[in-house]
Parts: structure tokens; C-alpha cells; sequence
């Protein structure tokens, strides 16, 4: 079991975690998607950590791990802001020479930015060793929303302990 409580992103691992539904959400995004692996992941220009995950396929990663950044994909949807989608990576031409892919061996993907009010937060990502349709109309939505929703909530409870500490003082 990972030991998050000494980590510098601890407060974004217990924010996430205390978030009502995100164990819900991921659920959903592995049941929408096919996919095995889910997670909210924090990444900075130079973390990618773990908030909350979802593991049914052994990938190994509980909240508060950490990936190189270097080696993820969510390194580029931090500079770009766009979500990545891949259905099958060893038939993208896009992706198949990607190193991210290789390395962690997973065939399907889709992660989308969570875009907080002052900006990129993370992602809401999953994976699975198998191919998944995931380039349908109706997942990109759904999980856009689930996104949405999770940056919505962590922008409320940072404004709510805001407002919490001025009543207090």
C-alpha cells in the first residue's frame, strides 16, 4: 500500500478522495469504456500522481503512486489541454511508435484534462491491456462531464474552506 500521507500532493489526493462519486465515476468510466484501469491523476509540469484509482486489470498503481511524467501520455494533454483517445494503439499510426504505450503495455486509452478554474489539474484517464472501442459518441461526452464535474467540486470545496477560514478568523 502506498504511503501518500508524506507526499507534497497529499492535499489533491485527500481533496479527490473526500469528493463525493469519484469512485462512482470511475466505475462508470471502466464500465462505458471496457476498460480495466481508471484513475484521477494530478500532473504538474513535473508529477503524475495518483489521486484515486480503480484496478481490476493489476496494473499496480494505487492513489498517492507516481509515474515519470516523461513516460505518460498526460504530460501532453497538460501542454495542450486536448483529450487523447486510442482504440487500438499497436493499429494508430499515430500512437504505435509512442513510447508511453510499450511501456506500460496497453493497447486501449483515453484520458481527458480536468480543467480547474485557475487551470489544468489533471486527468481522468483509463487503460487496458486490450483493445476497446472507446472513440464513441458516447463515451468522450460522458467523460467530459465526469471531468467537468470533478473540477467543479474540488474549485467548491476550495472556495468553501476559503469561506470557512474568514468566518473562523
Amino acid at each position: 500500500m502506498t504511503d501518500w500521507s508524506r507526499s507534497p500532493f497529499e492535499p489533491d489526493i485527500t481533496r479527490v478522495r473526500r469528493l463525493p462519486g469519484v469512485e462512482a465515476m470511475l466505475r462508470e468510466v471502466c464500465a462505458l469504456t471496457g476498460m480495466g484501469f481508471a484513475a484521477v491523476a494530478r500532473v504538474t509540469d513535473t508529477h503524475w500522481v495518483a489521486c484515486q484509482v480503480l484496478d481490476q486489470i493489476g496494473f499496480g498503481l494505487e492513489a498517492g503512486g507516481e509515474l515519470d511524467l516523461k513516460t505518460t501520455i498526460c504530460d501532453e494533454i497538460r501542454q495542450s489541454g486536448c483529450h487523447v483517445i486510442i482504440d487500438h494503439v499497436s493499429h494508430d499510426p499515430a500512437w504505435r511508435t509512442h513510447h508511453t504505450p510499450a511501456l506500460y503495455g496497453f493497447e486501449s486509452y483515453i484520458s481527458i484534462p480536468i480543467m480547474r478554474h485557475q487551470g489544468f489539474f489533471g486527468t481522468l484517464c483509463a487503460i487496458d491491456p486490450a483493445p476497446c472501442r472507446v472513440q464513441l459518441e458516447t463515451i468522450v461526452p460522458r467523460m467530459q462531464a465526469m471531468a467537468d464535474e470533478i473540477a467543479a467540486a474540488l474549485d467548491l470545496a476550495d472556495a468553501q474552506a476559503r469561506d470557512f477560514q474568514v468566518a473562523t478568523r
